[in-house]
């Protein structure tokens, strides 16, 4: 099993009691459903010690911070908000895809109803811009530009994303751009919202941005491959849930346009509407097969070495630097 970076670990502590402050605004009604939905809480409010989720955007944001020359107590409305921005984008998400799992539970909108599910993601959304405007210093307005412009992206990705569900030609550059706009925006802004809250010079916080980008498309790689290939024990889902919903993931995709045979007998079987489980392994087998794996995984490794070359760029402090490292390498090697 694939070990947390300690930053990822100590993280939770030094955000959660803003990050609850925040959530606890809201009325109670969204409050449950939002409480819920972050692992706080069970399906009856009542309180559950299990933390939800990586903390992987927070620790980018307080990291972001230090790479700054700032105390990453500084970063903490960054941390709040990106944290509360994914919180608001699964929420919708595991609408939209039909997912009735989320992190070993049941999905929150299975439990208190696709409306209430939604407007609890709109509400943590709204309460991310304002933790971010209530900010002190110079910075906390040209974050909240950041952070808007960022849910702006990562709504664009999730349209397109929809809209590929009713094609079967989706070239492997707009899965790029899918995945650029969906999950690596939202990385990006963490890893550079901490310096911009503090207000460093725009080439700093622009290199950690760089960073955050093939970071994210990494990120979005490795999900993936989990999603097809990954053990359900550490990843909450079903065995071979991308394939059971035809999702057109950056292996498949890159699969489907392979100049191979496997690559046209892949396209046949995925247009099926009624597979089997067992044509399920064949299309992970034929997926394989095209090279739509081995694409994935060296695809990843080369964004995390772009990722590091961006830090060169920056000029970061080396314990900083060898932290944003720490958690690439963690991004990459996770199993969950």
């Amino acid at each position: 099993m694939t070990t947390v970076p300690v930053s990822l670990t100590d993280v939770r502590e030094l955000v959660d009691g803003a990050l609850r402050a925040a959530v606890g605004r809201l009325d109670p009604r969204t409050y449950r459903v939002a409480a819920y939905h972050l692992g706080w809480t069970d399906e009856e409010g009542r309180p559950r010690k299990t933390p939800a989720g990586k903390a992987l955007r927070p620790a980018l944001a307080l990291l972001s911070a230090r790479a700054g020359l700032a105390p990453p107590e500084s970063a903490l409305p960054g941390a709040v908000a990106v944290e509360l921005t994914h919180a608001f984008s699964l929420l919708h998400d595991d609408i939209m895809d039909g997912d009735r799992t989320r992190r070993h539970r049941p999905a929150a909108w299975t439990v208190f109803g696709e409306a209430s599910a939604i407007l609890a993601g709109d509400a943590l959304l709204a309460l991310a811009v304002e933790v971010l405007l209530e900010a002190p210093g110079q910075g906390s307005a040209r974050a909240a530009r950041a952070l808007t412009a960022t849910t702006r992206r990562l709504i664009t990705g999730q349209a397109l994303d929809m809209d590929f569900e009713t094609r079967r030609q989706i070239s492997v550059d707009e899965c790029l751009a899918m995945a650029s706009d969906k999950t690596a925006a939202l990385l990006a802004c963490s890893c550079s919202i901490g310096a911009v809250l503090d207000g460093a010079p725009e080439s700093l916080s622009d290199a950690l941005d760089a960073f955050g980008a093939d970071l994210g498309i990494a990120f979005q790689l490795v999900d993936d491959l989990l999603g097809i290939w990954g053990d359900p024990a550490t990843t909450g889902k079903p065995a071979l849930s991308d394939l059971r919903s035809r999702k057109m993931s950056l292996p498949i995709v890159a699969a489907l346009n392979a100049d191979r045979p496997e690559a046209a007998l892949l396209a046949e079987l995925y247009a099926r509407p009624d597979l089997a489980e067992d044509d399920l392994e064949q299309v992970a087998a034929l997926v394989e097969a095209a090279g739509g794996r081995a694409w994935a995984e060296m695809e990843a490794e080369s964004r995390i070495q772009r990722a590091a070359e961006h830090l060169v760029s920056a000029r970061l402090p080396e314990p900083v630097r060898a932290e944003f490292l720490h958690i690439a390498d963690f991004v990459t090697r996770r199993d969950h």
